[in-house]
């Protein structure tokens, strides 16, 4: 069994940051799990592209408001606590926070915590845990 707290992260390399977001790696591919759990806060006024070109990614919104844009489609989506999104498709999307934007993130196959995201937005596939 594994029981883990966000608070219990700091100051370990399971907490990144990068200039748009930061993000608590709750599971990840070394705790021997079938996908990696993320809790991850993208900062208020800000955009985010991404492309997870070698991950299934599901989303769900425990807090703040903002945008998804699919950039495959044009489409835009409202993004508020309660709603839930899966780039089950590796959809090319930008995130836009109008507010702190508090998410839970799911990835199949997991994420090592070594990733950082390309030019393209995307993570590259890396399988070392």
């Amino acid at each position: 069994m594994i029981v883990r707290t966000k608070s219990e992260l700091a100051g370990t390399d399971r907490v990144t940051h990068a200039e748009t977001w930061s993000s608590h790696r709750l599971l990840l591919a070394r705790d021997g799990q079938s996908f990696s759990f993320h809790d991850t806060t993208l900062h208020a006024g800000t955009e985010t592209r991404m492309w997870y070109r070698n991950h299934v990614e599901a989303v769900y919104c425990v807090g703040g408001t903002g945008e998804l844009e699919d950039l495959e489609t044009g489409e835009t989506y409202a993004i508020a606590d309660g709603t839930m999104y899966c780039l089950d498709g590796n959809e090319r999307h930008i995130l836009r926070a109008h507010t702190d934007l508090r998410m839970i993130c799911v990835f199949d196959p997991p994420v090592t915590g070594q990733e950082t995201h390309d030019a393209d937005g995307a993570y590259p596939l890396l399988t070392d845990a």
